[in-house]
């Protein structure tokens, strides 16, 4: 059994004697006079790393010597690393205890295996357009490379967020989403065979409502904080900002920002970003630059060699370091975490560059 397994072991086995022990209490009241007392709480840190070759295949088989953290410039230890490759849970269901009387628990709607979505940013101004058709093709291949284990959902933004095709490893599912994605149009109803499910949490008329595309990265990421596990985010856009253009993001467009970051630590998504813009250079890239950096994912140009481009981001997420510090003491707000390798090795390591204390 693994780290992770067995400390999904433990705090279930902790929660299911908290509960026992609540109902004890319950039917024979103490008296609790004097029984004030204080609890120290140990927060921790979670952070999903990707090392990688130049080429974008996994460096696998590293441990904790093998990773330098800070936080805010100061080193931390790291009290766990584990590497999950493609087809393994992060979160095992036969790792849960049974119940009192020795049934098996039952399983919570846990992914079994990696967690991946596909947002488009869709805009059929001529530039962009040919480069989703593009990158629409690629994203179908893409789907061939897919495990049995891997649950995949379709999401997309023009007018306002649309939830295309709900968690599934079903390819003619995924498909048809994406050219829905490509093509605009309203979208269907929730798949009710998905597991697990981004539609449960994902507010109809807040979606209707999202007017960037900030915050719609802000909801998806909201709902998916739900489902356990680190998740990857391939967005297939052209930047953000959009609203603000050329004179800079306005305040509502910095507010969704803020909220989409602090979002997606919750949620543990790393935002691998394929830029559909047919152009060297444009305006709006940096944007998406920056929202790839942050998260743990990369920037791609996708206008010259597309294939290539789609290849290198499918080896990368194809396994993935989970990693866990105790979080330090310093003051509330946002921190800066940056992730290296030590001893020399080579590799490039792609993570969250924050978290949230709030």
């Amino acid at each position: 059994m693994g780290v992770v397994e067995e400390r999904v072991r433990i705090a279930a086995a902790a929660m299911v004697g908290a509960l026992l022990a609540a109902a004890a209490a319950a039917q024979d009241p103490a008296d609790r006079r004097g029984a004030v007392h204080e609890e120290a709480v140990v927060e921790r840190v979670v952070v999903d790393a990707h090392v990688v070759h130049p080429d974008g295949s996994p460096i696998p088989s590293l441990g904790p010597s093998d990773f330098v953290v800070t936080v805010d410039g100061q080193p931390v230890v790291l009290e766990s690393v584990d590497w999950l490759p493609a087809g393994t849970p992060e979160v095992d269901p036969r790792a849960l205890p049974p119940d009192a009387s020795g049934t098996p628990a039952v399983s919570p709607d846990l992914p079994p295996g990696r967690v991946i979505i596909l947002f488009f940013e869709t805009d059929h101004e001529i530039s962009r357009l040919h480069g989703l058709l593009r990158m629409g093709i690629q994203a179908r291949r893409f789907l061939t490379t897919l495990d049995s284990t891997d649950r995949v959902a379709v999401v997309s933004y023009d007018s306002h967020l649309k939830l295309r095709q709900d968690f599934t490893s079903d390819r003619g599912k995924l498909e048809r989403a994406i050219y829905d994605a490509i093509r605009k149009g309203d979208a269907g109803p929730p798949d009710p065979d998905s597991h697990p499910s981004l539609a449960r949490f994902l507010d109809d008329g807040e979606a209707r409502r999202c007017a960037t595309p900030e915050r719609a990265l802000e909801l998806v990421a909201r709902a998916a904080a739900t489902i356990p596990g680190g998740k990857s985010m391939l967005f297939f856009g052209w930047g953000l900002g959009t609203v603000g253009g050329l004179t800079g993001p306005n305040a509502s467009e910095q507010q969704a920002w803020t909220d989409a970051m602090h979002r997606m630590a919750e949620a543990r998504i790393n935002i691998f970003t394929l830029d559909v813009t047919d152009a060297d250079y444009h305006s709006l890239e940096g944007s998406i630059q920056q929202i790839a950096d942050l998260t743990g994912g990369h920037y791609e140009k996708t206008h010259l060699f597309p294939e290539l481009v789609m290849d290198r981001v499918g080896r990368a997420i194809s396994g993935r370091y989970v990693l866990v510090f105790v979080k330090p003491h310093l003051p509330r707000g946002d921190h800066d975490i940056a992730v290296t390798l030590a001893n020399g090795r080579k590799g490039l390591v792609f993570a969250r560059q924050y978290y949230a204390d709030r």
